[in-house]
């Protein structure tokens, strides 16, 4: 049974910085991919970031040079070091898996997804 548990949203000034986690059980995030998206209030889900399972990395032109994510094999746990945040970087954080190797930023290929954590950027 597959898992995620996204935690370390909240509110934060404009500038500042967050750092998502997400657990995951069910599976091992060394053998898929796995990504951060995120939905904003009357907006649809976008992705973020991706990660494949040989650690290569996809980002979103939005947050390139300012998320960086990464993930630790050995805690089988997903992350999402977001710096210089932005009020349009507000919305609820979503992670996910896929069933496949390489980094992807298409919604449609993720399987699993996590219930969300709030980011709010003021």
């Amino acid at each position: 049974h597959v898992q995620l548990v996204e935690s370390g949203g909240g509110s934060v000034q404009a500038g500042g910085s967050l750092n998502l986690s997400c657990v995951a059980s069910g599976f091992t995030v060394s053998s898929a991919c796995t990504g951060w998206f995120r939905q904003a209030p009357g907006k649809e889900r976008a992705s973020v970031a991706a990660i494949g399972s040989d650690g290569s990395l996809s980002y979103a032109d939005s947050v390139m040079g300012r998320f960086t994510i990464s993930k630790d094999n050995a805690k089988n746990t997903l992350y999402l070091q977001m710096d210089d945040l932005k009020p349009g970087d507000t919305g609820v954080y979503y992670c996910a898996a896929a069933r496949i190797g390489f980094p992807s930023l298409a919604r449609y290929l993720y399987d699993y997804w996590g219930p969300g954590t709030q980011v709010t950027v003021s």
